[in-house]
C-alpha cells in the first residue's frame, strides 16, 4: 500500500509499505478514505523535533472498517468511523473520566502499541488500528451517504483540530454572551473560533493578520479580527472593547509569544485554554497567575471524548470545521501537501489515498 513517511526534515515521501493486517485480538483494519496534514506534523517536517529514522506520519483520518479482530464489538465491517488522532482503551480511570488524551494504554500512529508492534501512519491507504474497541467511532451513515453530503472534511476535522478547538473553548470555560480571544488562526485557532460560538460567546476576536485566514474566521463566526502582535496586539484589543480586556482567550499556537499574549488578553479573573502544542518555551508564571487570579487549563484534546459531543452538530450542519481544508491532494503528492501548509500556501490539506 502507499502510505506517507518521513525521513529527515523537508523530507516527505509516498512509499510502498506493507498492508496492515489484524496482530492482537483488538485490532481493526481500516482502508483510508480521508486523511490531512496537521499543524504539529511540521514540527518534525521543519526539523525542530528531530527524526531519528524513517517512520510513517500522520494522526488524522475517516474510513471504512476493513477487518476486526476478535475483541472488538463496537463496529462491524462496512462502518464509516472516525479516528481520534490518539487510541485509547475507554477502560481506565483517565478513559472514564472522558480524559481519553491521557488513557493508561494511550497510543499513536506512527509509534509502537502496548505490545510492541509498529503502527501504522494515518497517511496511508489502510492503517491497523490497536485498542479498536473504543478507538473506532462510527457515524451511522455509510460511505455513499457520506460523499454525497460532503461530510467528509468535517468529519475528518473531528478527529483532531474541531475538537482540540473545542477542548481550547471547554477548557477556559466560555459562557454565553462572553468576549473571546483566540490566538492562532491556524486551523486549531479557526476551529476554536467555532468552538466559542458554540458554547455561546457573543463577540469573538480572531488574532489574525493573514487576510484569507482571516476572512473565514470572520465567516466561521468571529466578530473582530486584530492583526497586531505582541503590546500593539492588546492595544488594539483594548481599544476595540472601549478599554476592557476579554473574559476568556484561547491558546492555538504553543509559543512563548501566544502563551503571553493569551494571558495578557484577558481581564482579571480572565480563564486561558490552552491547546498549541508547547515548541519555543512558553512558560507559566505562577506568580503572574497569582496576581491576577487567572485560571489557565488545558493540553491534549480527549478527541475521542468530543467526538461525541461534536457529531451531531456536523450532521446538523449547524457547524462546518472541514472550511479549514483549503487544499485536497492524492495521497502520491504528500511532498507537495507538507510543502505548501509550511510555506503557508495552504492552511490545511486534506489528503485522498
Amino acid at each position: 500500500m502507499l502510505a506517507s513517511v518521513i525521513h529527515d526534515a523537508r523530507d516527505v515521501r509516498a512509499e510502498e509499505r506493507p498492508d496492515p493486517r489484524i496482530l492482537t485480538p483488538g485490532d481493526a483494519v481500516v482502508r483510508v478514505v480521508a486523511a490531512c496534514v496537521c499543524g504539529s506534523d511540521l514540527w518534525p517536517y521543519r526539523g525542530v523535533t528531530p527524526t531519528k529514522r524513517p517512520r510513517p506520519i500522520g494522526h488524522e483520518l475517516v474510513g471504512v472498517v476493513e477487518e476486526l479482530g476478535d475483541d472488538v464489538t463496537s463496529a462491524r465491517v462496512g462502518d464509516f468511523v472516525v479516528l481520534p488522532f490518539t487510541m485509547s482503551c475507554g477502560t481506565c480511570q483517565a478513559c472514564r473520566a472522558g480524559v481519553t488524551a491521557a488513557c493508561d494504554l494511550v497510543t499513536g500512529f506512527g509509534g509502537t502499541d502496548r505490545e510492541g508492534h509498529p503502527v501504522d501512519g494515518a497517511q496511508g491507504e489502510r492503517v491497523r488500528i490497536p485498542l479498536a474497541q473504543h478507538s473506532l467511532f462510527p457515524v451511522g451513515r455509510t460511505e455513499a451517504e457520506i460523499e454525497a453530503a460532503g461530510l467528509v472534511p468535517h468529519l475528518l476535522a473531528l478527529a483532531d483540530v474541531m475538537s482540540t478547538g473545542y477542548h481550547a473553548a471547554a477548557s477556559a470555560r466560555v459562557a454565553e454572551g462572553e468576549t473571546v480571544v483566540v490566538v492562532g488562526d491556524g486551523a486549531v485557532g479557526l476551529c476554536g473560533v467555532i468552538a466559542a460560538r458554540l458554547l455561546g460567546a457573543g463577540r469573538v476576536v480572531a488574532m489574525s493578520r493573514h487576510p484569507d485566514r482571516a476572512a473565514l474566521a470572520r465567516d466561521l463566526g468571529a466578530t473582530d479580527v486584530v492583526a497586531e502582535r505582541g503590546d500593539d496586539a492588546i492595544a488594539a484589543l483594548r481599544e476595540l472593547l472601549d478599554g476592557d480586556l476579554a473574559d476568556a482567550a484561547l491558546e492555538c499556537v504553543g509559543t512563548k509569544q501566544s502563551m503571553d499574549t493569551a494571558l495578557d488578553a484577558v481581564r482579571g479573573g480572565g480563564r486561558i485554554g490552552f491547546v498549541g502544542v508547547p515548541h519555543g518555551g512558553p512558560e507559566l508564571s505562577v506568580r503572574r497567575m497569582f496576581d491576577r487570579n487567572l485560571t489557565v487549563g488545558g493540553g491534549m484534546a480527549s478527541a475521542r471524548h468530543y467526538m461525541e459531543q461534536l457529531l451531531p452538530a456536523v450532521l446538523s450542519g449547524e457547524i462546518e470545521p472541514g472550511r479549514v481544508f483549503d487544499r485536497e491532494l492524492p495521497l502520491a503528492d504528500v511532498a507537495e501537501a507538507y510543502a505548501a501548509m509550511d510555506e503557508r500556501r495552504a492552511t490545511k490539506v486534506l489528503l485522498r489515498p
